[in-house]
């Protein structure tokens, strides 16, 4: 159970908070109700964030003289939100002068690989660029840039990732303007900020600096608040931290799209979800856009995604919209089989009656490296083990090395335990990098079994039966009064996700009655507070008891035209 504490409850409904939400910001660490200010004047300014004064005099100049910039993105939804930021606000601030002069180039996932290369440089300067400008990545991109530098092209890194560490110290790109909250001494206090968060500052920077050399007034300047609808997306999507700066960033994102303020290829996109924009939730952006987007930079090209976000014509955005969501369908159907066949092979890793060892490393000739990350998630929520999965690159020239994408639980930082790896084993990883709860690497086949027991032993080092143990962290009770759909909506408006987490109750109900629908998902009848009510568990097929504690999220469903509470089960015990 949460903890609760009384004073900030008291505080909050004292301003005027609901009881309901004053207990749930309480227990998620909120004191007073400035915090739950979402009012972009709350905003940490542009020249707070190291780089971002810089940035905007380069891009300022560029934009003044005329010279070509490319942006060079990332293939998730992130790095596409954040491309598709830059190229309207470049082509945005850039008309008083004329025009932008603005392009972009994404990797393809497979014959690429990650990240601001060499060879990424060469093709950029192919397209007669004069400045580079990464979105979503670079930091890390040390020779890229330089190859870049040696072309002659000016380099603009924004990123939001860690820095790459050599030989013990941190390795930063040399020769070019960095806009990274995670490089050393930047005082921006939003660590968690994504990738498209960053590409906002720096056009507000841009913005800054183009008033001051008057070509533009405050009262007479373009307005880049409209790029707030992908600055939400692209933050709820690549599952950073909600603190209070991302919350306020998402929260006037759905402002803006609940008005119908976005780009048509947002639009689209909740068209083709079957979700209403009106009322869209950051669930909507996290589970329905968001996916159908990182589905093309999974399985095909990430530029059909960038497109959807950045034209402005309707029917190409719906067109393009069609084609991801046939993308995501073929997605999850690989997925499916994916993760049905990567359990098998996990549980023929031990026993049925012993427990699953510390850490889990899968692979098998068949598995396709585009969904190898998302499987990992899926086994390590099943099993709660640190997990990596392993495909064959498919790469040019490279059939001999293993692509691995990891997915961690809490107490376990999955990113130094890779680089406790390399330090252990130094001829095993070619290539590694990312965060405490999902990383990468890449690694020749023939030491497959090398990483596998490395990996294990650090998992055995740094974890214990308590770290091992699947928790779930809830509100305790619902009073009776508060299962209504007006409350549900009001729920749903609020900015959950990453680090403030979505409500989930906890109580023990009996269970009236049962049955399996769909072959996978158990459909429930519960008496809460006296009355009947509907509720669904996801993906559970196992029948419960008469009794039992049930761990729930709340949502409203509609049956023969009226809107009715329903419980959707996340965990149960008796």
């Amino acid at each position: 159970m949460r903890d609760v504490p009384p004073r900030a409850v008291w505080t909050l409904e004292q301003a005027g908070i609901h009881p309901l939400l004053a207990r749930l910001y309480a227990a998620r660490g909120i004191q007073h109700t400035h915090e739950l200010d979402d009012s972009l004047a709350l905003l940490q300014p542009p020249d707070q964030m190291k780089g971002a004064p810089e940035a905007g005099r380069l891009l300022a100049d560029a934009l003044q003289q005329g010279l070509r910039i490319c942006i060079v993105a990332d293939y998730d939804c992130d790095g596409a939100t954040a491309c598709a930021t830059g190229l309207r606000g470049l082509r945005l601030l850039g008309e008083p002068l004329g025009g932008a002069r603005v392009d972009y180039l994404v990797p393809d996932r497979v014959t690429d690989g990650y990240g601001l290369t060499p060879s990424i440089a060469e093709r950029v300067k192919a397209l007669g660029a004069d400045v580079l400008v990464t979105v979503d990545n670079g930091i890390a991109s040390v020779d890229g840039v330089a190859h870049a530098r040696a072309l002659g092209m000016q380099v603009l890194v924004t990123d939001h990732h860690l820095p790459a560490v050599l030989n013990g110290q941190i390795a930063l790109p040399q020769d070019c303007v960095i806009v990274n909250p995670n490089q050393p001494d930047c005082p921006f206090h939003s660590k968690s900020i994504a990738g498209v968060g960053v590409m906002f500052y720096v056009l507000l920077a841009l913005r800054a600096e183009l008033r001051e050399r008057g070509v533009f007034t405050a009262a007479l300047q373009p307005r880049i608040d409209t790029l707030l609808p992908l600055v939400a997306l692209g933050t709820v999507a690549d599952v950073v931290k909600l603190d209070a700066h991302n919350r306020r960033l998402v929260a006037q994102g759905l402002r803006r799209i609940r008005a119908g303020q976005m780009p048509a290829g947002m639009q689209a996109l909740f068209s083709v979800a079957g979700r209403q924009a009106r009322s869209a939730t950051s669930f909507d952006l996290g589970f329905a856009l968001g996916p159908r987007l990182n589905a093309a930079g999974r399985l095909s090209d990430m530029t059909l995604g960038i497109e959807c976000l950045a034209t402005d014509d309707s029917s190409r955005a719906e067109a393009l919209a069609m084609q991801l969501d046939q993308i995501n369908r073929e997605r999850k159907s690989l997925e499916g089989d994916m993760r049905d066949q990567a359990m098998q092979l996990a549980e023929s890793l031990w026993d049925e009656a012993e427990t699953p060892p510390p850490a889990l490393c899968l692979f098998d000739p068949d598995f396709h490296e585009g969904v190898i990350g998302i499987v990992a998630a899926r086994l390590k929520d099943k099993l709660y083990r640190p997990t990596f999965v392993f495909a064959a690159s498919q790469a040019p020239g490279k059939s001999h090395e293993l692509k691995g994408s990891g997915r961690s639980i809490p107490g376990f930082h999955l990113r130094d335990a890779l680089d406790l790896l390399a330090k252990r084993h130094p001829n095993v990883l070619l290539r590694f990098g990312g965060h405490a709860a999902a990383a990468g690497c890449t690694i020749a086949e023939e030491h497959l079994d090398t990483f596998d027991v490395a990996f294990q032993q650090i998992a055995r080092e740094w974890l214990d039966a308590s770290t091992l143990e699947r928790r779930l962290e809830a509100d305790g009770e619902l009073d009776p009064q508060y299962r209504r759909v007006d409350l549900v909506d009001t729920l749903h408006q609020q900015v959950w996700g990453q680090g403030f987490a979505p409500p989930v109750f906890c109580e023990e109900l009996e269970i009236v009655s049962q049955r399996l629908v769909g072959q996978k998902h158990m459909q429930l009848k519960v008496r809460h507070g006296g009355e009947l009510v509907d509720g669904i568990w996801f993906g559970h097929a196992d029948p419960l008891p008469s009794r039992a504690r049930l761990a729930f999220r709340l949502d409203a469903d509609e049956w023969q035209g009226q809107r009715r509470v329903r419980f959707l089960v996340e965990g149960a015990e008796w």
